[in-house]
């Protein structure tokens, strides 16, 4: 895709839930053109899981609009995750596939940006 990996910044949290948080401030920040965020929500049977995944996504989207940043999302939140071999497996090759998706996606969002702000000024 021509990005640079030392281009790259790359930060944890400490769980799905501080995600949009970490995103706002670093939207905010003005260092970044775009942000990605990365996370795999399971069900662990101590909560709703589809819960945490949509206050996830929710407070990624609100980030990106309350800063005019793209802000874009690889969260998986697999159904009956379980932590044997080929579950870990599938589930690796799908994030990945997400992951270059998402890339492929943010690409093209900073491609389209100028030109959308030409339109509506």
């Amino acid at each position: 895709m021509g990005i640079n990996f030392d281009a790259i910044d790359a930060f944890d949290v400490a769980g799905d839930y501080e995600i949009p948080l970490q995103a706002k401030l670093l939207a905010r920040s003005g260092e970044y053109d775009a942000i990605i965020a990365c996370a795999l929500v399971v069900d662990e049977g101590i909560y709703r899981h589809d819960f945490v995944a949509t206050a996830v996504i929710d407070g990624v989207t609100r980030a990106q609009l309350d800063s005019g940043v793209p802000v874009l999302s690889v969260t998986s939140t697999p159904y009956h995750f379980h932590g044997h071999d080929g579950h870990l497996t599938y589930c690796s090759r799908h994030f990945v596939t997400n992951g270059a998706e998402t890339a492929e996606a943010c690409m093209t969002t900073l491609g389209n940006l100028p030109v959308v702000k030409i339109w509506v000024g």
